[in-house]
C-alpha cells in the first residue's frame, strides 16, 4: 500500500506532468504567495507584488529580498490571461520559497503587469519594448518602491534587505545598485539601500549609461552562462572588469555550456546538463552570499 504522503506526492507530480502536456500552467507550489500592492518610487505606478513568508519558526523581524523578473514577466508563459499567484513562473516560485526557507521575507515585483504588459515579451524584442519599462531609468524605481514598502513593515529588519534580478531584471538590479541616490534617499549605502544584489544572466549594455564601468554601493554577485544565446556573456565580463578596476565590489561567475535562463526548472532548460550543473553551483553560492550580507547589522560606507 502506498503511504499517504507518497500518494499525495504522486498525485501532484501527475498533475504537473498533465498540465505540461495540456499546455496549461503547472500547479502552483504551496503555500501560495500573498498578493500585495505598493507604489513605485516613480510616483505614478501602483505595483503588484507576491510575498513569500517563512512557514516554520522565524524571528519576529526578518531580513528581506526584493526579486525582479526578466523580460518574460512574472508569470508562466501558459498563464492564459490568469495573472495571479497561481500562475507565477515556476522559477520565481522556487526562489521565493527558497528565501522563505532561509528565514527571509521575499517579494517578487511585477513591474510589467501594472503598466499593461503582464504577458511580458518574447526573445529578441528589446528594441520594441516601451520606454515605460526602461531597465535603467524606470525599473530601479520599482526596486526602491519595494524597498521603501518593506522598510515600513513591522516584520522586516529595515537595514537588511537584498536584491535579486534575472535577465532584464538583472540589468535593472545592476542599474539599481549603481545609483547614487533614490527618491527619499539622499545618499545610498548598505544602510539606507540594499545590502547587496544577486544578478543572473543580465544584459550588460545598460543603455550605454555605464560603458566605463559601475561602482555599486554594496556588493554584487553576477552569474552567467558562457553559452548564453540571448545576451552577451563577453559584454558582462568586460563590464565587471571595468567596474572592478574602479574599485567596485562586483564579481562574475561564468558557467561553461550554460544557456540563458539556466536556472529555469522547465524541461527545455533542464535537458541541458550544463544548466543543471550551473544551477547546482549558483544556488548554494546565492544562499551563502545573502547569508553573509543579511546576518549582521550593516556598516555605513
Amino acid at each position: 500500500m502506498i503511504g499517504l504522503p507518497r500518494c499525495i506526492g504522486l498525485m501532484l507530480l501527475s498533475g504537473f506532468l498533465m498540465a505540461l502536456l495540456m499546455g496549461a500552467a503547472p500547479p502552483p507550489i504551496l503555500p501560495l504567495s500573498e498578493r500585495v500592492t505598493f507604489p513605485s518610487a516613480d510616483g505614478a505606478t501602483m505595483l503588484t507584488g507576491y510575498l513569500f513568508k517563512p512557514q516554520g519558526p522565524h524571528a519576529a523581524r526578518m531580513p528581506a529580498v526584493v526579486m525582479m523578473h526578466g523580460r518574460a514577466g512574472a508569470y508562466s508563459s501558459a498563464a492564459d490571461g490568469d495573472y495571479s499567484a497561481t500562475t507565477l513562473s515556476r522559477r520565481h516560485q522556487q526562489w521565493g520559497h527558497l528565501w522563505a526557507q532561509q528565514g527571509y521575507l521575499a517579494v517578487l515585483v511585477d513591474g510589467f503587469g501594472p503598466r499593461g504588459y503582464p504577458q511580458g515579451f518574447p526573445r529578441f524584442s528589446y528594441d520594441s519594448r516601451p520606454e515605460a519599462l526602461n531597465e535603467v531609468t524606470v525599473r530601479p524605481l520599482d526596486a526602491y518602491g519595494a524597498l521603501a514598502w518593506l522598510r515600513r513593515r513591522h516584520d522586516v529588519v529595515p537595514d537588511r534587505i537584498a536584491l535579486q534580478g534575472w535577465s532584464n531584471g538583472g540589468s535593472a538590479a545592476l542599474a539599481t545598485m549603481a545609483s547614487a541616490s533614490a527618491p527619499g534617499i539622499a545618499s545610498l549605502s548598505p544602510v539606507t539601500g540594499f545590502r547587496g544584489a544577486l544578478v543572473f544572466y543580465p544584459a550588460c549594455g545598460l543603455k550605454g549609461q555605464f560603458d566605463g564601468g559601475l561602482v555599486p554601493y554594496a556588493p554584487v554577485r553576477v552569474f552567467h552562462g558562457a553559452a548564453d544565446e540571448e545576451v552577451s556573456p563577453r559584454r558582462c565580463g568586460e563590464l565587471v572588469d571595468r567596474s572592478r578596476a574602479r574599485g567596485g565590489d562586483i564579481e562574475i561567475t561564468f558557467y561553461p555550456g550554460a544557456t540563458h535562463d539556466f536556472d529555469d526548472p522547465g524541461t527545455e532548460r533542464r535537458d541541458v546538463p550544463a544548466n543543471v550543473a550551473a544551477t547546482g553551483d549558483a544556488t548554494p553560492r546565492a544562499i551563502a552570499f545573502f547569508a553573509s550580507i543579511l546576518s549582521a547589522p550593516a556598516v555605513p560606507k
